[in-house]
């Protein structure tokens, strides 16, 4: 049974009665309180508990029903305890890159701001513009994703976009220029052009760190360095794919701006991936949440709870979520947007508002089958985090990872394989950007399942390959035909594909019949980035010549590959 409290005159502590669960802090306590120093950017020197000084009215706690009266020191050293403890977690987890780490990555973004200035010079020559004009015209990079909103780990990538001036092109300028720019630079390897996805952009490693790196064309001739992506001046009649590279940069600006205090939500934020990522409940492409998803949930707390300790965020994520009306949208609070007036999302099932625009909700692959998932684990949260005064209460247990073979007897087993692992990466990428048909299929002949993200290796299977485990929860009949499921799928996955397809088996198996090389409850195994168009630079290369100067090469593609991209703005 949970509790309510209230304060009794008679003595300075606190009295506790049976009722109904409630909130731990009032938004307007003033405590004199140290807080816990929450999980920043950059390692934290973690602090010991001072001394807690408690209100003259003291707040309603989240404790269990006592039958004897409560001092509510207790209850606010427990609450910081929790929190310290959650702090020491993330850093023993290494979610926290070193001084060293944070050093490298904005040395490769002071490199990438470089190698953009110089690409957009050498292309205002091509375009034969006035010599003042070149020396004035300017390009720039923007992070955004988990790096730009402070939340990287040691082996994150970093969302990189590249905005350019109206006159430099996607077709020609960034896919050809700048491509082959970055490909004689010493520090970049393993670069590729992802020009099928939703967001076209190019992938590579630079000194060891991998980048994503869209592009957006502003209509203007120099685009500033510290350019103001919510200023509309910088955003009219910009085109359908420039529109979609901003939306993430644009995103994380307003998130930074809404929240009230910017080190605890980076910290809730932390765990709350940790947590999605070790239940099975984190990418998009699965059906799951992604990560502007959490952040966005995890905003939305942090604004309705602005002085609560990180313990307290994130019990009341849990509770939130957990009892959240879906399909009602979960929107921040923005004083320079309308509280109302606007068309809901009808097509998802829990609808996310982006905080930049009030006609524009996050892209969401979720089924039947991943809300119910989704929604198990917020319940499943609250309830391990709900009781402040448990006594055997261990963040490690909110953490476990989600146990497939125990809570699953049959998975059907996704193998994909290719001759090499360059192909492998093209034909991953693309399948898992159709699983969201497989997942339906699923839904409709056998009932709900669990698409586990996690990809793993077969230690037996010497070709190139990855392997999924899909849980199935028991449905109307035992007997799925899953040869039809894979008929069905392999049409989806062949119609477009550019490139030599690999190989798609689908398979039923038992619990009993996983390879312990598996690891299915171990939170192990690895995670790719899609990655659909891979150039094979053992091809033979032709020149591409400028449409501005006559007889002059800007760069080579392959001689596969189509160089009449129609892109936004080619």
């Amino acid at each position: 049974m949970a509790a309510y409290a209230c304060n009794n005159n008679q003595s300075n502590n606190l009295v506790v009665y049976p009722y109904n669960f409630i909130d731990f802090y009032p938004q307007n306590a003033n405590f004199g309180v140290v807080t816990p120093q929450p999980l920043g950017v950059i390692n934290p020197n973690l602090i010991s508990p001072s001394q807690v000084l408690v209100p003259c009215n003291p707040p309603v706690f989240l404790v269990p029903s006592f039958n004897f009266p409560l001092n509510p020191s207790v209850l606010v050293q427990m609450d910081e305890e929790r929190s310290l403890s959650l702090v020491q977690l993330m850093t023993n987890e290494g979610l926290v890159p070193s001084t060293e780490e944070e050093d490298k990555r904005r040395n490769v973004i002071q490199k990438l701001k470089e190698i953009v200035l110089a690409w957009v010079k050498r292309v205002a020559w091509q375009r034969r513009l006035p010599k003042e004009q070149i020396a004035e015209t300017h390009a720039t990079i923007l992070t955004y994703g988990s790096y730009g909103l402070g939340v990287h780990g040691s082996d994150s990538d970093i969302d990189a976009l590249c905005l350019g001036p109206e006159f430099a092109t996607m077709a020609e300028d960034f896919f050809v220029v700048l491509h082959n720019m970055l490909k004689s630079r010493p520090e970049v390897s393993e670069i590729h052009c992802v020009k099928d996805a939703k967001v076209p952009l190019m992938r590579f490693k630079f000194d060891g760190i991998l980048i994503d790196l869209p592009y957006a064309r502003l209509h203007v001739l120099s685009v500033p360095e510290n350019v103001d992506v919510l200023n509309p001046f910088f955003l009219r009649d910009l085109d359908e794919t420039s529109w979609k590279s901003l939306s993430g940069v644009r995103a994380n600006k307003c998130i930074l701006q809404l929240v009230p205090d910017l080190e605890k939500f980076q910290s809730v934020l932390r765990s709350i991936k940790l947590w999605a990522k070790r239940r099975g409940v984190y990418g998009n492409l699965h059906g799951f949440l992604g990560g502007v998803h959490l952040a966005i949930l995890v905003a939305h707390v942090c604004q309705n709870h602005p002085k609560g300790s990180l313990n307290t965020l994130v019990a009341n994520f849990f509770k939130t979520y957990a009892y959240w009306p879906w399909p009602t949208p979960v929107m921040l609070q923005d004083p320079m947007l309308p509280a109302a007036g606007y068309p809901s999302e009808t097509r998802s099932l829990m609808p996310i508002r982006l905080p930049c625009s009030p006609h524009e909700y996050c892209h969401s692959n979720i089924t039947r089958s991943t809300f119910y998932k989704i929604r198990t684990e917020f319940l499943r949260g609250h309830n391990t985090t709900r009781d402040l005064m448990r006594p055997d209460f261990d963040w490690h247990f909110l953490f476990e990872p989600f146990p497939y073979s125990k809570k699953y007897a049959r998975f059907v087993k996704v193998y994909l394989s290719a001759s090499n692992q360059d192909e492998l990466g093209d034909w991953v990428g693309w399948v898992k950007s159709r699983f969201r048909s497989l997942i339906l299929k699923l839904e409709e002949v056998q009932g709900l399942c669990d698409p586990n993200p996690t990809e793993y290796i077969d230690v037996d299977v010497t070709v190139p390959h990855v392997v999924f485990y899909w849980g199935l929860q028991p449905g109307r009949t035992n007997l799925l035909d899953i040869v039809a499921v894979e008929k069905d799928f392999l049409k989806n996955i062949h119609n477009g594909f550019q490139g030599s397809p690999g190989r798609m088996e689908l398979l039923v198996v038992q619990a009993s019949q996983l390879s312990k090389s598996s690891q299915l409850d171990s939170g192990s195994g690895r995670r790719t980035k899609a990655c659909w168009k891979n150039l094979d630079y053992n091809l033979p290369r032709i020149p591409v010549y400028s449409q501005h100067l006559p007889n002059y090469i800007i760069g080579y593609v392959d001689a596969k590959a189509d160089s009449k991209y129609p892109s936004a703005g080619g």
